[in-house]
């Protein structure tokens, strides 16, 4: 079947049944449609735990956030002419803005918030997609973005003080479910490790009487999910902003990897993937979504099953959008206790925060370099201080601030050590003759 600009058209790979030993199947081929299907439910159960996770923490609703998920990735993958395989799950980045927009404007400010999100990256993914990807890597070196990253999941830290100190036995039995399953199991489930321990403590709390089943009682089977409308606050932009540093990563990361596994060429998709996600963040925050992201969790699916078709991902996308109109399946979900979520949550802020330092690690961060250490030093003691100032009566906290100083920081320090010829130079940091100036 030829393939069309929308990137429908695939492919039978083989026989439709098999893959060829060291063969993959490619995103513009598919199995026969049952195996397919298959494939696609996978992919559901692979971003469902975190996907949920997220509005349960930030109290967005469920359904509406599956809604979106689902059609944000029918548009990724039309946007993107079916070339990347991806799943847009949602966004743990998003936490801390939503979970301070809240506090100040309640849901509406919060889904402006995403919106303001959604078009700025948009707008990066445009730029990408005419000038590539050169420019970012100038405004943020390794030792920014990882350091933003970061800042974005240690910041959240203190959202799992209250669960920890009031339902521990709840919180750590999550906590030890997720992280013992992560190992001890093989295959789906343990790549499943969040959903199994969200099912385990699940248990726990159930056991204890902290679950409240009275919304799923009033709920009816089928129905709309709930819409919420946005509002506009001008102070939420730099709250908001630096979450588009985050997804500009995850994306890039996101191409890579799959351009490395399938042996494509897909330099010339950056920028739509970009665009893409931006369009269905603005979209979701348009009605009461979460913003999204690319899922490493399904790349994780298509490692085991060497299947990259995008029309598995047609598949979960459009059964995602299915599950959004049972709202009892919503009200069920967003009966997780307080003790579940903070559990997952020590587990998957910490991610969070450890993917900034991965970011280091794998791009060989120098921090006998003072600019470097600086840097990253005082844009995270910022961000998990999480301070909230008020300024010309705006307020801002902890990651917009630590984002700040984070980029001034590191911009006026290089700018200045060039002009001096103080700056550590390559040969010398090599040596080892130049140590930093802290010691």
């Amino acid at each position: 079947m030829k393939r069309n600009a929308l990137g429908f058209g695939w492919t039978l790979h083989g026989d439709g049944k098999t893959i060829r030993p060291g063969a993959v199947v490619a995103p513009d081929e598919r199995l026969s449609w049952p195996l397919t299907a298959s494939i696609g439910v996978q992919h559901i159960m692979a971003m469902f735990g975190a996907t949920v996770l997220v509005p349960t923490l930030t109290g967005f609703p469920v359904s509406t956030t599956i809604l979106f998920t689902g059609v944000g990735t029918l548009l990724f993958l039309l946007i993107t002419q079916g070339k990347v395989p991806s799943y847009l799950g949602s966004s743990f980045a998003f936490i801390a803005p939503i979970g301070a927009a809240m506090n100040q404007h309640g849901i509406g400010g919060a889904l402006g918030g995403l919106i303001m999100s959604g078009v700025a990256l948009f707008l990066v993914g445009l730029i990408v997609q005419k000038s590539g990807v050169g420019w970012i890597h100038t405004l943020m070196p390794p030792v920014v973005m990882g350091t933003i990253v970061a800042a974005i999941g240690l910041n959240l830290a203190s959202a799992t003080t209250t669960a920890m100190q009031d339902v521990p036995l709840t919180t750590f039995v999550t906590l030890a479910a997720v992280v013992i399953s992560a190992v001890l199991f093989k295959g789906m489930l343990g790549r499943l490790s969040i959903l199994v321990g969200i099912v385990v403590g699940y248990l726990v709390a159930l056991l204890q009487g902290q679950v409240d089943f009275t919304a799923v009682s009033e709920a009816g089977w089928i129905g709309l999910p709930p819409f919420h409308l946005p509002e506009f606050h001008a102070n939420l932009l730099p709250l908001f902003l630096p979450v588009v540093l985050v997804l500009v990563a995850e994306n890039i990361g996101h191409v890579k990897t799959v351009a490395l596994m399938t042996g494509r060429d897909l330099d010339r998709s950056y920028g739509r993937a970009l665009m893409s996600d931006g369009v269905a963040t603005a979209l979701a925050g348009s009605f009461g979504g979460s913003g999204t992201t690319t899922y490493a969790e399904n790349i994780g699916v298509m490692a085991s099953s060497r299947v990259y078709s995008t029309a598995a991902y047609w598949v979960a996308g459009s059964v995602a959008i299915l599950l959004a109109f049972l709202p009892k399946f919503g009200a069920l979900i967003s009966t997780i206790p307080a003790g579940v979520s903070g559990g997952a949550g020590i587990v998957l802020y910490g991610m969070i925060g450890i993917m900034g330092a991965r970011l280091w690690v794998q791009n060989q961060v120098d921090f006998s370099n003072p600019i470097n250490l600086m840097t990253a030093g005082s844009g995270l003691i910022i961000a998990i201080a999480n301070p909230v100032l008020t300024i010309a009566g705006a307020q801002y906290g902890g990651i917009a601030l630590g984002t700040a100083a984070t980029l001034l920081i590191f911009h006026v320090m290089r700018t200045i050590a060039r002009a001096r010829g103080t700056e550590v130079s390559a040969a010398a940091e090599d040596s080892g003759v130049n140590p930093s100036k802290l010691g």
